[in-house]
């Protein structure tokens, strides 16, 4: 698949989402978040034409494009306008619960990062919005030029910025004087006051801002409390993120969940894009993917 601009769409870990998740041809599947509709794509085509896909996205951009591109599934896939954090309710309404597996990518698609007029990357000129659904209040700039110093520097610790409280103090420096507005005053304070690595000095600052924004955590964290839920014995959740804070949501549930029982983890480890992978698209190199499965009853009898 392309994006309008042509940009390529890869989806990540795409043979090792279809070999882990579908475990029932026939079953009803949710792919949390549609974006380009890669994964919901290749879904459809493991799927006996028995079997359904519901996919949920909050971007109206994403759903228009990966819909026009879902046509030739007309039945056999439903495509409905939603954060994740109410796969539970939209799973309700629709009759999909209980289903077979369901996934959540919580990485941005190429096209979101490559058109650039929401201020998501670094690498162009925008406004500092951020928001994936356009309908929620705050944005990038609101974050940057209200939020006490204490808080931007919490932000920013929990990100892994090593200096939140240089940063921090800078951001409320200037603000003062003039508000962030582009992506272009973010670039120039983070080239001057955030700690330097491997990384971009501005990487971790527009990671914690795009997270703040869209409550990235707080909905990971519902979304997975209502899957819990809403599977099948024998259905598996799947998770690919980018980044450790993420990762470490995923990795404590589905911990958790096995403690409690009922449920158990096919991937210990994580597993990641192969080097061929990478190669292809630069963008996976830091995908993550963890697996859990609930469990039959005793006796295998759903």
């Amino acid at each position: 698949m392309s994006s309008p601009e042509g940009t390529p769409h890869q989806p990540v870990l795409l043979t090792e989402v279809l070999e882990l998740l579908v475990t029932d041809k026939h079953g009803r599947y949710v792919d949390c978040t549609l974006g380009m509709g890669g994964h919901t794509a290749a879904l459809l085509q493991a799927l006996s034409p028995s079997g359904k896909v519901l996919s949920l996205d909050a971007d109206p951009e994403a759903v228009a494009i990966a819909g026009n591109r879902l046509s030739a599934y007309k039945g056999a896939v439903t495509i409905v306008r939603s954060n994740f954090r109410d796969v539970g309710a939209v799973m309700d309404h629709q009759g999909f619960a209980p289903a077979a597996g369901a996934l959540l990518d919580l990485g941005l698609s190429s096209y979101q990062l490559d058109k650039g007029t929401r201020g998501l990357s670094f690498s162009t000129e925008a406004p500092l919005d951020m928001r994936l659904d356009p309908a929620q209040s705050v944005t990038a700039a609101d974050i940057l030029n209200e939020w006490p110093e204490e808080d931007l520097e919490k932000m920013l610790e929990e990100a892994g910025e090593r200096n939140a409280r240089r940063l921090a103090r800078a951001i409320g420096t200037r603000r003062s004087q003039f508000p962030f507005k582009t992506t272009r005053d973010l670039n120039d304070i983070a080239a001057r006051y955030a700690g330097r690595g491997r990384l971009d000095p501005a990487t971790l600052l527009f990671m914690a801002l795009r997270m703040a924004v869209n409550k990235d955590l707080e909905n990971l964290s519902e979304a997975l409390a209502a899957l819990k839920t809403r599977i099948l014995p024998g259905g598996r959740i799947g998770v690919i993120s980018f980044q450790s804070l993420e990762d470490r949501v995923v990795k404590q549930t589905f911990r958790a969940w096995k403690q409690e029982g009922g449920w158990t983890i096919i991937t210990p480890k994580p597993l990641i894009p192969s080097p061929e992978e990478t190669a292809q698209n630069p963008r996976a190199r830091s995908a993550k993917l963890r697996v859990v499965e609930r469990q039959q009853p005793q006796g295998g009898v759903r």
